[in-house]
């Protein structure tokens, strides 16, 4: 008989497995109810493609009319395999494949609506470790599953309406050993030419915003040009808090209250994303070149084991020497792009080793000198990380050359009191009118206008 983990996620799949409308227990489990189907009707079954048989939208068009919502879905364990099950209100092209290193299935699909609620923890004593899912780009949205060991996915097969129920895609993963795992793991050459694409075109939309005159080009006197970064996004929810709120949901809510702090004050501001979107690290660094940005301020939200830590803390760019804990949130914030199931094999990574030229020395310098009267503003209206506020860390998101740069974590959202205090929406409008106060202190005390 299977056994359920744990609510990995929606468990309930309509009324045939949630007991019908009269909230009768079921006779069968929801596997059962699958496996006698799928005997039923072995050899009828229609297989989904192997390859998308409609491309959709063009890379970053937005599709037409309404999404497709996916209403439910369930990972259950058996004996010889470990099952997912995806409703969805009408039929997509969904493509299943593995990558390596660490290992994890990618479910890549046409842009949906979730309907799945807050994603309940997973057990993480199975194949699987941990799951997200969300917006990856403008019309394609993704489902990215961490692996506890390998796997085959067997063939997807999709039961039609009915009994009450939506779509049913039937994915079903099979324990194999690492080097079948290996052999098997891979970015399907279409997939990979399409993530070629969308990053030509972000460079072609970063050159674009470059020569814009509205961008204003290098400051000479005039407004001076602020980046701000919400982190994660889209299929990368970063840290979950203790009181449900996600990282990705709290930065953009605070960017956008900076963005409006600063613009009053005559800033010229621009903001890496301005909804839920995932976007690559790479791309959040040039935009900030392309922008001629005189200051990059990244926002995020940090997570410890220990409850208690609480505090507002900043980072600048590491020369190569940090503190473990310091290392460690480098660790995982460079891992965004690995999270959202973007391929990095074929690239170093943009905190390998960096050579400090002197260009490079003055930005870090400068960097510096922000970080230290943003914490001055900051203490006035939040608690302050206890021990060393000011961090440096090699962080991709602060690499540019000639672009200062700092990363906020606002928090903890593993601490109860921090996590309900960014909740609500006095303490996002001071924090933010701090960080601007401190942009005026970083200019010299003058205000953007000239």
């Amino acid at each position: 008989m299977p056994r359920s983990l744990g609510g990995l996620f929606v468990v309930c799949l309509l009324a045939t497995v949630c007991g019908g409308p009269s909230g009768a227990a079921p006779a069968d489990t929801a596997d059962d109810i699958i496996a006698r189907v799928l005997r039923e009707r072995a050899g009828s079954l229609p297989s989904a493609p192997a390859k998308p048989q409609n491309a959709g939208p063009s890379v970053g068009a937005k599709p037409k009319g309404p999404l497709p919502i996916v209403m439910s879905a369930r990972i259950g364990e058996h004996d010889d395999r470990t099952r997912l099950v995806i409703e969805l209100s009408d039929p997509v092209n969904l493509r299943t494949f593995t990558l390596a290193n660490p290992d994890r299935i990618v479910i890549d699909m046409p842009q949906v609506d979730w309907r799945l609620g807050a994603p309940p923890r997973p057990s993480g004593l199975s194949a699987i470790k941990s799951y997200r899912y969300g917006l990856f780009r403008t019309g394609n949205s993704r489902m990215v599953i961490d692996l506890n060991q390998p796997v085959t996915v067997g063939d997807t097969l999709v039961l039609p309406p009915s009994n009450g129920f939506g779509y049913r895609v039937v994915i079903d993963l099979f324990p194999t050993n690492s080097q079948k795992f290996q052999a098997n793991a891979g970015w399907p050459a279409d997939l990979k030419a399409r993530e070629a694409e969308a990053q030509r075109l972000a460079a072609l939309v970063a050159e674009a915003t470059r020569k814009a005159p509205e961008s204003g080009g290098p400051s000479t006197g005039g407004k001076k040009n602020v980046v701000i970064d919400p982190g994660h996004g889209g299929i990368d929810s970063g840290t979950s808090g203790v009181n449900g709120l996600l990282e990705k949901d709290l930065v953009l809510a605070e960017a956008l209250k900076l963005r409006k702090a600063l613009a009053s004050r005559g800033y010229h501001v621009r903001m890496t994303r301005e909804s839920d979107v995932f976007i690559p690290l790479p791309e959040r660094v040039a935009i900030a070149r392309s922008f001629h940005a005189d200051l990059m301020i990244s926002l995020h939200a940090d997570s410890n084991p220990d409850s208690s830590v609480t505090g507002l803390s900043i980072y600048t760019l590491s020369d190569g020497r940090s503190d473990r804990e310091a290392a460690a949130l480098a660790r995982r914030e460079n891992q965004s792009d690995i999270i959202a199931g973007v391929d990095l094999s074929g690239g170093n990574s943009p905190v390998a080793p960096i050579l400090i030229d002197l260009t490079q020395r003055d930005t870090m310098n400068r960097s510096s000198r922000f970080a230290s009267n943003a914490l001055s503003e900051l203490g006035g209206v939040t608690d302050i990380l206890a021990r060393s506020p000011h961090r440096s860390a090699s962080l991709a998101v602060l690499v540019a050359p000639d672009v200062p740069a700092t990363l906020i974590e606002l928090g903890y959202l593993s601490n109860q009191g921090d996590a309900d205090q960014m909740n609500t929406e006095s303490w996002r409008k001071r924090v933010a009118e701090a960080i601007a106060r401190a942009v005026d202190d970083y200019f010299g005390g003058r205000t953007a206008r000239q």
